[in-house]
Formats: C-alpha cells, structure tokens, sequence
C-alpha cells in the first residue's frame, strides 16, 4: 500500500495566508506525513506481531505513528481542499439553517469556532455528528487525539503553529481570521451532502 500526495489541492492567492506560508506548510508538513506513512505502512507487514505489547512493541508504536501520520494526512488534505482565494462565497442556506439550530446562528457559530482555534492545539473542526445529529465544533490536540468517531468532517482549520508562524508570528487570532476570509464554502457544501437528511 503506497499512497501519493494530492499537489492539486496547493491553494495560491490567498487573502492574509502568503503563497510563502502555504509552501513550507504543504511541501515540508503535509508531504512529511505522505512520507511517513508510506514508510510505516512498508514495515508494518513485517513486524513481530507476537511480541505486540501495550506498554512496548515495535508493533504498537507503528499502529500509534500509523494513526498520527494518516490522520496528518487526511486533515491535512481537507485543510487546504477547503482554503481559495476568499472566493466570496458564503454557507448554503442549508448550512446555516443548521448552524442556526445547533449554535444559535452563524455569527455564534463563528465565535465558537474560533474559540476552538484559540483552545486547541492542533486543529479546529466542524463535524456531522450522526449520532446526535448535530453540528459540533471539534477540537483536537494532534491530528489523534479527541475526533468524534464516526463524526463527518465539514470544515478542517489547522492551527498548528506551522500553519500561521511565516505571516502572523504568535498572533493565532490574526490568522483565524484570515482563514475564515478564505473558506471556500463550495468545498463544505459538497461535504454536506454525505450528511443525512433528518
């Protein structure tokens, strides 16, 4: 198994977030955890599973790097699928209709999005929670640490310090909003649609 990253995906000319900031950010992070996991996934089909122990065994820490890079993977194609160019767009009413039910509205959504940003290590994500059938706000430390299983992903913020040193020092705030000014909105409606209708 051998996956390739998605060069596509680079976003250029984005409002606040320089094509300097996203170059270091796409070709040494994201393509880091390409490489990586192609890595762990070559050795994993050798390793001792007999000695498999959960206190130390080669195999428990490739599963554990296994999660970590995969999940880097993952959120971090999503991360930048949905970052163009401010392109003006806005949530679909069916979007904030659901922001409204589940926050109160979507300036109260924002807010505790962006303080998600701020409380969180890692990343900041809007998810479909099927199991209660709402929105939530999801905050993770690392790329493995506290996602809502099962949980959709609608919109993925990076607020790792990688994703914003370059153009905003220490100044996380400065940097939410630069990425709410370029969401592409088109990119979370298409996710929406693996949403259920309820």
């Amino acid at each position: 198994m051998k996956i390739s990253p998605k060069d596509n995906l680079k976003p250029k000319g984005l409002k606040g977030i320089s094509d300097q900031q996203i170059e270091y950010h796409f070709e040494t992070h994201y393509k880091g955890y390409v490489n990586k996991l192609n890595e762990i996934w070559e050795k994993l089909p050798a390793v001792d599973r007999s000695k498999a122990n959960q206190n130390y065994s080669d195999y428990r820490s490739l599963k554990v790097e296994e999660s970590f890079n995969f999940m880097g993977v993952t959120l971090h194609e999503l991360y930048f699928e949905n970052l163009k160019n401010g392109l003006g767009t806005k949530p679909s009413a069916a979007l904030m209709s659901r922001q409204e039910r589940d926050f109160g509205s979507y300036d109260k959504w924002k807010e505790d999005f962006k303080a998600c940003g701020i409380a969180l290590r890692g990343w900041a994500v809007l998810v479909y929670d099927p199991n209660t059938n709402m929105l939530i706000n999801n905050g993770l430390d690392a790329h493995n640490m506290f996602g809502l299983m099962g949980s959709i992903p609608l919109l993925v913020l990076d607020v790792y310090e990688h994703a914003y040193y370059v153009d905003y020092g220490p100044k996380r705030a400065a940097y939410l909003e630069a990425f709410i000014d370029n969401i592409n909105w088109n990119v979370v409606d298409e996710r929406m649609k693996n949403i259920p209708k309820k």
